[in-house]
């Protein structure tokens, strides 16, 4: 198998950086849930509290990667000729450039931003977020709002790769 210079671009913003998110999400949420005062030790929450800064931390990175390897490497890609003819040449694809791309560019800023707030909560506050449970809420409301963001960006990202690959 034989991959182009820029399947290898794609590969390592879908996969590694986006699929590094997504790994790194489901470990924090595990964290997260597991982070409440009266179901640890003293020990107990200073190790959840470990995890859940490098965790968020790999998120934020992540995240950072997935959407700077997709403005500047991969977006441009789509609005030269090649995959932006594509779109455009179609009647029935032509909204997605309008829309899905312009759009997706927008939503997906916000994951890494997000990520980022998270992982200074988690840094900052550390052991405090397992006591405070409305502070515990906002992590978690922020977090969710990061993999919501990234969601909807890798799901258009996906559905447009789908209609005019990037090659």
């Amino acid at each position: 198998m034989h991959l182009t210079y820029r399947e290898w671009w794609s590969l390592a913003h879908g996969f590694v950086f986006g699929g590094g998110f997504l790994l790194s999400f489901a470990g924090v949420m595990i964290v997260m849930y597991g982070l409440r005062r009266e179901d640890l030790t003293e020990r107990g929450v200073a190790q959840h509290v470990l995890w859940l800064k490098l965790g968020t931390a790999a998120m934020a990175v992540a995240a950072w990667g997935t959407v700077i390897l997709g403005t500047w490497v991969m977006y441009p890609w789509y609005r030269s000729g090649g995959a932006k003819a594509a779109l455009l040449s179609s009647s029935q694809t032509s909204n997605w450039d309008k829309f899905g791309m312009e759009w997706k560019q927008h939503i997906a800023w916000m994951a890494p931003f997000l990520a980022t707030t998270v992982a200074f909560l988690a840094v900052y506050f550390g052991e405090r977020l397992a006591n405070d449970r409305r502070l515990r809420l906002l992590t978690l409301v922020l977090f969710m709002g990061a993999f919501g963001a990234a969601a909807i960006a890798g799901l258009f990202g996906a559905l447009i790769t789908k209609i005019s690959p990037v090659v």
